[in-house]
């Protein structure tokens, strides 16, 4: 597993657009059609970083930081999946962009059942990586309890990179967290909400999550509408910093579509034996 989550900024050429009553960050790279890049919670669009370079080979990629990450700002100082959608729609709409494909890590893949949920036209296809449908119980221990101090030094690491606001903005954030495990109405997807999502959809899970049973995938998997599955055996929560998984490659030939010449996830038949691609 590699051991950062958030490689430092390199860039100056960000943009901050103001939505509602936040400031909002985003940073673009490449051209052609748009791809939209969330991150997890605690980190910023610099989660994305160990990916742009490739992705932005072929896609136009808006990478954002969502609100009260990173440069953008959060004056209420609450936070929920719902509220991130509907910024990060405003935004996209700010910039003109009425269609678009997406990819979002853990909370970013939450904003992303919300945002497809809620105005499914509008999204082409999307990779969720690490998302649920609803916080168990074991998630929301960890969440109810988390503190800096008893955070994995690589996650610690990212959320001091990430906090552009310094320590005040880390405990911030970690009170947010605190608040999500006793939210039960911002993430809760029925099999009904998410049979209305029209996106192609792959959903990208590590067998070995221990805030999402790989059952909460698999059930996502048999709810979306025609999605593919990849579960990766022995994988943690965002199993795609792991240097043997080959991520990008994986999620252009899904975002390329059935159209691609290259082999779409379910059709690439047994990989490497560090992980498996396809329904189970």
């Amino acid at each position: 597993m590699a051991t950062t989550y958030a490689p430092k900024r390199t860039t100056t050429s960000g943009h901050t657009v103001k939505i509602d009553n936040i400031d909002m960050y985003y940073e673009e790279y490449g051209v052609g059609k748009p791809l939209v890049l969330l991150h997890g919670f605690g980190g910023s669009g610099q989660n994305w970083y160990p990916f742009k370079d490739k992705l932005s080979e072929r896609y136009r990629l808006i990478v954002v930081d969502l609100r009260g990450h990173g440069h953008s700002t959060n004056p209420e100082n609450q936070f929920t999946h719902r509220g991130a959608a509907n910024d990060v729609l405003l935004l996209l709409e700010k910039l003109g962009i009425g269609h678009f494909s997406a990819m979002g890590i853990s909370t970013g893949g939450m904003t992303l059942l919300h945002m497809a949920t809620s105005q499914p036209s509008c999204i082409d296809s999307m990779v969720l990586v690490s998302a649920t449908t609803h916080f168990p119980d074991q998630a929301r221990v960890i969440m109810r309890r988390a503190s800096f101090d008893v955070m994995p030094k690589q996650v610690q690491d990212m959320y001091r990179e990430c906090a552009k606001r310094g320590n005040e903005q880390i405990n911030q954030l970690i009170a947010q967290f605190n608040a999500l495990g006793e939210n039960h109405d911002d993430v809760n997807f029925t099999a009904q909400d998410l049979s209305i999502i029209t996106a192609r959809t792959l959903v990208v899970h590590g067998d070995s999550d221990r805030f999402f049973p790989v059952e909460i995938p698999v059930s996502i998997h048999r709810s979306v509408p025609d999605a593919e599955l990849w579960i990766i055996p022995g994988g943690e929560h965002a199993p795609i910093y792991d240097p043997i998984i080959p991520f990008t490659s994986t999620a252009l030939r899904f975002l390329d579509g059935p159209d691609s010449k290259s082999q779409s996830v379910a059709e690439q038949g047994t990989p490497p034996d560090r992980y498996s691609a396809g329904a189970p």
